[in-house]
């Protein structure tokens, strides 16, 4: 699982990372909200384990400003914060769970096991490459956040190939997906998807010759 951890107190952050990676999980640390804020608007995560007192943007506002964003990813607060109206807060921002600080590393483990387990979240945001992103609960593409217009069809091959991030989607699940099963032949998918590919300001959509075409997962 990708983790986002959040958490400048470095002693408890490099912890957490050491356990977490020996339980097999890619941890990627921050101290600051801000920088964190920024790295989250172009990659994905699968959740996100946030203290709420750091530098920059807190967790508790980063949490509140991905949603404006419309990215919902998972997050468990970690934090030492006793007062009611911050732990209020956290919950009516759509946390999942609430870890009050000192607590054992394999507690940790556990809520993470027990969030993704009952997650009910949509991982609708994906991420297609360093500036581009899908919204499959909306059906747009983004630029840096940007909507991009495109034609119907068009946004029909980005939904195909987004959900199939990392698979080659062959020709003819192209033709049931977007052409209802008709029959076109292949020439005309390649030229639908090559006007696709010169709209774009990067270069995500590969050809894989006589399959189809994928979309890699990026990778940080």
């Amino acid at each position: 699982m990708k983790i986002l951890l959040l958490e400048d107190e470095t002693m408890l952050s490099e912890a957490i990372n050491e356990y977490l990676t020996s339980q097999g999980h890619r941890v990627t640390l921050f101290e600051d909200g801000s920088e964190a804020l920024e790295t989250l608007k172009h990659d994905a995560f699968d959740l996100l384990v946030l203290d709420i007192n750091v530098p920059g943007i807190d967790g508790l506002d980063l949490l509140e400003k991905l949603h404006e964003l419309k990215i919902r990813t998972p997050a468990i607060y970690i934090s030492a914060l006793v007062d009611i109206e911050g732990i209020s807060r956290a919950y009516d921002l759509g946390c999942y769970d609430y870890l009050k600080k000192p607590f054992h590393l394999k507690e940790l483990a556990l809520r993470i096991d027990k969030v993704m387990q009952s997650c009910t979240i949509p991982q609708s945001h994906l991420r297609l490459s360093k500036s581009y992103s899908y919204d499959a609960s909306t059906s747009t593409l983004l630029c840096e956040n940007v909507t991009q217009p495109l034609t119907k069809r068009q946004l029909q091959i980005i939904d195909l190939l987004a959900r199939n991030r990392g698979r080659v989607v062959d020709f003819d699940q192209f033709r049931s997906y977007i052409w209802d099963e008709e029959y076109v032949d292949n020439a005309t998918i390649r030229a639908e998807v090559s006007r696709l590919k010169k709209s774009l300001k990067e270069d995500f959509i590969q050809n894989i010759r006589s399959l189809g075409y994928m979309i890699d997962i990026p990778r940080s």
